[in-house]
């Protein structure tokens, strides 16, 4: 048994008390004591690398970022990949597969497949390999290591076919980098989709007159991410959010980059730059490499808040 002490968080907001830990939290003390924060691990359902490494990689890849993540707080995470050629998708997919067997495969959940089947014309910082929805396509790479999560564009032709397929498998169909209209992203998730991917970035605003992808998650969305670093989304739109989705969670979309010094670093088939808390293509800023000391910075900066691995 190993026992915590400081301020730790529980569903009824933070405790000052004593944490009873083995493999799982036996209980939790309150007494008067002083010491860091005490967070649960984190869960991070959108990790594209970190540590200068990256899921296209492959195994290698994989594991890289799985012990880069776990360094920092987070316990749980899909490896989540970027669009590319059918042959480093499948690269990637098997290495996800084989790390799940390795000594780092409990911490991984799962892959996120970001794309391929996303609009050519909202491809943010992804590579430029989209291809259109293909259930022959989505089968072989679902054959190749656990997929929990699918982005994809409903405007595109044979999305709506392909979404109930699946979710009848129980893959979680996520709506991103799409240019889908309103009416368009309605009949998605009447078909099965059931979240957005990274909520607001790389999809249709919102409009008074045309609601878009973001109008349709405020109203209806029960499941969405978004990326709470500052830099992808303003603060206000955060909070207008938090009011709307009852299931909104945050994730990094963390990169290769994260954790690295300023500097040139791979993103699937581009080179990205990396210029003090953000990540560049050209001059369009793609992601932030570092959202866990960002969050270190601003949650009390005391020493060790994101280094407590816990599983409740």
């Amino acid at each position: 048994m190993v026992v915590l002490a400081g301020s730790i968080l529980t569903p009824q907001g933070f405790v000052r008390g004593r944490l009873h830990f083995g493999e799982r939290i036996e209980a939790i003390e309150e007494a008067p004591v002083e010491g860091p924060y005490i967070l649960p691990g984190f869960l991070d359902l959108h990790v594209h690398g970190g540590g200068g490494r990256e899921v296209m990689e492959g195994q290698e890849g994989v594991e890289a970022t799985l012990r880069f993540h776990l360094q920092h707080g987070t316990t749980g995470l899909l490896a989540t990949t970027v669009t590319a050629p059918l042959a480093d998708l499948e690269r990637a997919l098997k290495g996800a597969q084989a790390a799940m067997e390795g000594p780092w495969g409990k911490a991984l959940l799962g892959v996120h497949l970001e794309g391929p089947f996303i609009s050519p014309n909202r491809l943010g910082a992804q590579p430029p390999f989209p291809l259109p929805p293909d259930r022959e396509i989505a089968s072989h790479l679902l054959s190749l290591a656990p997929v929990r999560v699918i982005t994809l564009a409903p405007e595109l032709p044979g999305a709506l076919e392909l979404i109930p397929f699946l979710a009848e498998k129980g893959i979680r169909v996520q709506l991103g980098h799409t240019e889908a209209r309103y009416e368009e992203a309605l009949s998605a998730l009447e078909a099965g989709a059931v979240g957005f991917t990274h909520l607001y970035n790389a999809m249709t605003g919102l409009h008074h007159r045309a609601p878009g992808v973001v109008g349709l998650a405020l109203e209806r969305g029960e499941w969405a991410e978004i990326i709470p670093d500052g830099l992808h989304v303003h603060p206000a739109a955060i909070r207008l959010v938090l009011k709307a989705i009852p299931g909104l969670y945050f994730v990094s979309d963390a990169v290769a980059a994260a954790g690295m010094p300023e500097g040139t670093y791979p993103l699937g088939a581009h080179r990205v730059e990396k210029r003090k808390e953000g990540v560049w293509l050209g001059e369009s800023r793609v992601v932030h490499p570092g959202l866990l000391w960002l969050l270190r910075r601003r949650v009390g900066q005391v020493e060790g808040v994101f280094h407590v691995a816990l599983r409740s």
